[in-house]
C-alpha cells in the first residue's frame, strides 16, 4: 500500500479546511486534504443556509398574520408543511452543490477521502490503513452537536438541527432545549409555522447576549410570542411515540408531551477523534490544543488549528479567516506570521434580530475597561413604527477616556445591518464623534443607531445632550 509524504496535510474539507487548502496551494503542490465524511460544509448542509430557509418561511407566515395594523385583512394563513420542507431541502441541496463543485475543482490527487488520526507530530494513520507524513498539519475537523446524557431518554425522538432539515413534513409538536442561536432561531420558526413549540434554556441566557438590560428585553419579547422557560429543572421520559417533559420553574410545575425533542445545546469539537495523546501538543481543560489565535499555531509546533474544531468562534467567516491563516503559515514554515483579527461580529436571525459587534458587555466588564453605555429603544423610532416592527433595544459601548467605540449588543429591527456598520467602525478604530460625522438618511431604521451614538457621546462628555425628540427626524430618531 502506498504511503504519502506531503508538505501540508489538512484534516477536514469544511469551510476552514477549504480555505486552508486554497491558501497553502499558493506555495506548494504537495498537499493532502483529508476527509472521509460527508462533504458540503456545516453551513451549507445543516447550519446557516437551511436554517435561514426555514426562517424565511416562518417570517412569511408571521407577516401575513399581522397586517391588521395597516388596515389590511388577509384572512388566516394556510401552511403546507410538505411544501415548506421541500423548499428547504431543495435550496439546501443547491447550496451544498456549489460547495461540492468547489471541492471537485481542486487539483487531482489532493483530496483523500479518508479520515486520519495522529501517530506522532508528523505522522497520520489513515482510516484505510496507510500512513501519511507531513511537514505541517492543519486541523480543521469541525464540530458536532453536543447532546447531554439526560436527553437520551427521548430515544428515537431525540433530534438535532441536522435532522430538522431532512424532514418531509412539519410535525405537530416539538420541544426545544437550548436558548442559544440555534434554539432561538429554530424554536421561533417552528412556532410560527404552526408547530406547538416550547423552549427550555438554562441560567436565564438568551442567545449570546450578556448585557443584563438587553437580555431582559429580549427575554420578555420572545416570551410574549411563544412558550419559553429561561431556566427550569426538567425531567424527560417516553410515553409511546411521545416525549414527555416535566418541568419546574419560578412559575410552578407542569408537564407536556411532544413529537420530538430538539437538542440545541451547543456543539463540541471533533478533536477528540484524532488521538491527540500521541502528539506533544499541550491541551487545555476542554481537550483542545493550546494555540495562538493570531497565527493559529499550536505552541511552537508545526501543527495549526482552524474553524469549529477550536470550539471558540463557530462562525463561517471566522472559520474562513482562521483557515487562511493556518494554511498560509503551514505552507511557509519555519516562518509563521501573526495577523490581526477582524472585529467580532455576530447575528441571530430571530425576530427581532439579535446583533453583536466588537466587545460585549461581559467582555468589557471582565477586562476592567472603563466604558460608558449609550442606548436607544426602537419602540418609538420613526421608521420602525412606520413598518410596525418597533420592538428593540440597542446598547453601544465606548472607552470613557478616548471616546473610542468598543462594542454593542442589541435586539431589534435590521440588527444584522447595524451590527455590520458598528463592526466596521470598531475595526477602523473610530471614536463615537467620528462615526456621527457619517451620513444618515431619513427616514431609516439606522437613525436609531445614530440616536444611541448621540446618547453615548453625551454621556462621554463629548457632545451636547441629545433632545428626546427631533422634529426633523421623527420620534426616537
Amino acid at each position: 500500500m502506498k504511503n504519502y509524504d506531503v508538505d501540508v496535510a489538512i484534516l477536514g474539507a469544511g469551510t476552514a479546511g477549504m480555505a486552508a487548502y486554497r491558501e497553502a496551494r499558493k506555495y506548494t503542490d504537495k498537499i493532502a486534504l483529508l476527509d472521509g465524511g460527508t462533504l458540503g460544509t456545516t453551513c451549507a448542509r445543516v447550519g446557516c443556509m437551511p436554517s435561514k430557509l426555514l426562517i424565511a418561511s416562518a417570517e412569511a407566515v408571521h407577516r401575513s398574520q399581522h397586517t391588521e395594523q395597516f388596515g389590511v385583512h388577509t384572512g388566516e394563513a394556510s401552511i403546507d408543511g410538505k411544501a415548506v420542507m421541500q423548499r428547504v431541502r431543495s435550496e439546501r441541496d443547491r447550496f451544498v452543490g456549489f460547495v461540492l463543485e468547489a471541492v471537485e475543482s481542486f487539483d487531482d490527487g489532493h483530496l483523500i477521502r479518508e479520515n486520519a488520526t495522529f501517530l506522532d507530530d508528523h505522522t497520520l494513520k489513515l482510516s484505510g490503513g496507510r500512513k501519511l507524513t507531513a511537514r505541517a498539519i492543519v486541523i480543521a475537523v469541525g464540530s458536532r452537536p453536543a447532546i447531554p446524557p439526560p436527553f437520551q431518554a427521548a430515544g428515537d425522538r431525540l433530534i438535532v438541527n441536522d435532522d430538522v432539515f431532512d424532514w418531509d413534513d412539519l410535525p405537530e409538536s416539538a420541544v426545544v432545549f437550548g436558548a442559544g442561536v440555534i434554539g432561538l432561531e429554530l424554536g421561533q420558526s417552528l412556532h410560527r409555522l404552526g408547530v406547538r413549540t416550547r423552549l427550555f434554556g438554562r441560567d436565564h441566557m438568551v442567545g449570546p447576549l450578556s448585557d443584563p438590560a438587553v437580555r431582559e428585553y429580549a427575554a420578555r419579547t420572545f416570551q410574549s410570542e411563544f412558550h419559553t422557560h429561561w431556566h427550569a429543572d426538567t425531567k424527560i421520559s417516553r410515553d409511546g411515540d411521545k416525549v414527555v417533559v416535566q418541568w419546574q420553574d419560578e412559575n410552578g410545575s407542569d408537564e407536556e408531551s411532544f413529537d420530538y425533542l430538539l437538542a440545541a445545546t451547543g456543539r463540541r469539537s471533533n478533536m477528540d477523534s484524532l488521538e491527540l495523546g500521541n502528539t506533544s501538543m499541550e491541551l487545555c481543560a476542554r481537550g483542545i490544543p493550546v494555540y495562538d489565535e493570531m497565527s493559529m499555531r499550536v505552541g511552537d509546533s508545526q501543527i495549526f488549528i482552524a474553524g469549529d474544531a477550536t470550539a471558540d468562534l463557530p462562525l463561517l467567516h471566522e472559520a474562513a479567516d482562521e483557515g487562511r491563516m493556518a494554511g498560509e503559515n503551514a505552507a511557509l514554515l519555519p516562518n509563521a506570521f501573526r495577523r490581526a483579527r477582524r472585529a467580532s461580529l455576530g447575528v441571530v436571525f430571530s425576530d427581532p434580530q439579535i446583533g453583536l459587534a466588537g466587545m460585549g458587555y461581559k467582555a468589557l466588564t471582565d477586562s476592567n475597561i472603563d466604558f460608558e453605555t449609550g442606548e436607544v429603544s426602537f419602540e418609538d423610532q420613526g421608521r420602525a413604527r412606520v413598518m410596525g416592527i418597533n420592538k428593540g433595544l440597542l446598547h453601544v459601548y465606548a472607552e470613557r477616556s478616548t471616546g473610542r467605540l468598543l462594542g454593542a449588543e442589541m435586539i431589534g429591527p435590521a440588527a444584522e445591518h447595524m451590527a455590520h456598520l458598528l463592526a466596521w467602525a470598531i475595526q477602523a478604530n473610530q471614536t463615537v464623534e467620528q462615526i456621527l460625522q457619517n451620513p444618515f438618511y431619513h427616514p431609516v431604521v439606522e437613525e436609531g443607531l445614530r440616536s444611541a451614538l448621540r446618547d453615548l457621546n453625551s454621556r462621554l462628555g463629548f457632545g451636547p445632550n441629545p433632545p428626546m425628540r427631533c422634529i426633523d427626524c421623527g420620534p426616537g430618531s
